[in-house]
């Protein structure tokens, strides 16, 4: 399979919000052509002002395009696939009348199973990234960065004739100041990061609280080891085989890594906004009942979630 990334390749983002943004300002900043597609408020404070990325080692406007037509996704040659899990089908949808048959797509999403559901919706080539970042939109076009910043990719079952693309896109973004690597076993690197999303989003959302004041709490590091041993069950059932000291590992840099983030679960429920725990601790407990293992922590977190979407809803 030859590269299908031309030098200078075009990029569109789908879905610009925080992640969406930080990594396509990151492009564009570097002199990529960068397109966001997003909602109407930051499309105009972007083509009014620029994306101002406010991030940890620098603050600056980046002229970039911006628009909400989907349409113009139709010159890309990458797109970065940023929407929220429970939108993925119906955005692939959409964009596909209008994309290039051979256009790459990246998965920049939370979760385990967004880059099987797009290659199921589409025939692009599409691959999943490990996102560790951590950002909010602070404003109109306007992008905070609090903490790390680096992209895992991976083939995940396509044929190993991709690995020139994978290569390229890692190289792209490398040189945009964004470490990004080709993972040889990227299935079980989304497992890992997917594990932290169980552990730490719920929790986040539920108490409106980030993640260093979180572990400062002893029921609550004793509540994410619940989590993480009901997922360490499932992940072995689903083939990813982590080690409990491993998780205990992980689990422990993020207070330290991340300590001023809410999670995007906790940010989308102070926006009165539909979150992703459908696809995280839902996830979980949707494997439990397959695999018939109990997931009563897991199971805790996405009703109480639940609960506390449905309350919005009802008083927006």
């Amino acid at each position: 399979m030859v590269n299908i990334l031309r030098d200078n390749p075009t990029i569109a983002v789908l879905g610009a919000g925080a992640v969406g943004c930080y990594f396509g300002g990151m492009l564009a900043r570097a002199g990529n052509a960068v397109t966001l597609i997003a909602r109407a408020n930051h499309v105009a404070a972007i083509n009014k002002n620029g994306l101002y990325l406010d991030c940890l080692s620098f603050k600056e406007h980046v002229r970039l395009n911006a628009t909400t037509d989907v349409s113009e996704i139709s010159g890309a040659d990458l797109i970065l696939c940023c929407v929220k899990s429970s939108d993925t089908e119906d955005a692939i949808r959409l964009i596909a009348p209008h994309i290039k048959k051979d256009a790459v797509i990246l998965s920049l999403q939370n979760g385990v199973d967004n880059y099987e559901r797009i290659r199921a919706t589409i025939s692009n080539p599409t691959f999943p990234s490990v996102v560790y970042v951590a950002t909010r939109m602070a404003g109109d076009g306007h992008v905070e960065h609090v903490g790390r910043g680096e992209l895992a990719i991976g083939a995940a079952g396509a044929p190993s004739d991709w690995a020139d693309t994978l290569n390229t896109i890692a190289a792209l973004f490398s040189a945009s100041s964004v470490p990004c690597a080709v993972s040889p076993d990227v299935k079980r690197a989304l497992w890992t990061k997917f594990l932290v999303n169980c552990a730490y989003n719920g929790i986040s959302a539920i108490g409106a609280i980030d993640y260093g004041q979180m572990v400062e709490t002893a029921e609550v590091k004793k509540l994410i080891d619940a989590l993480t041993a009901e997922f360490l069950l499932i992940a072995k059932k689903e083939g990813v085989d982590i080690s409990a000291e491993e998780a205990m590992e992980v689990n422990a840099q993020i207070p330290i890594t991340m300590p001023r983030q809410k999670s995007s679960t906790a940010q989308d429920l102070m926006r009165s906004k539909q979150s992703e725990i459908d696809y995280l601790n839902g996830l979980i407990v949707r494997k439990g009942i397959e695999h018939n293992i109990p997931t009563p922590a897991n199971q805790a977190i996405h009703a109480l979630v639940k609960m506390l979407e449905r309350k919005n809803f009802l008083t927006s």
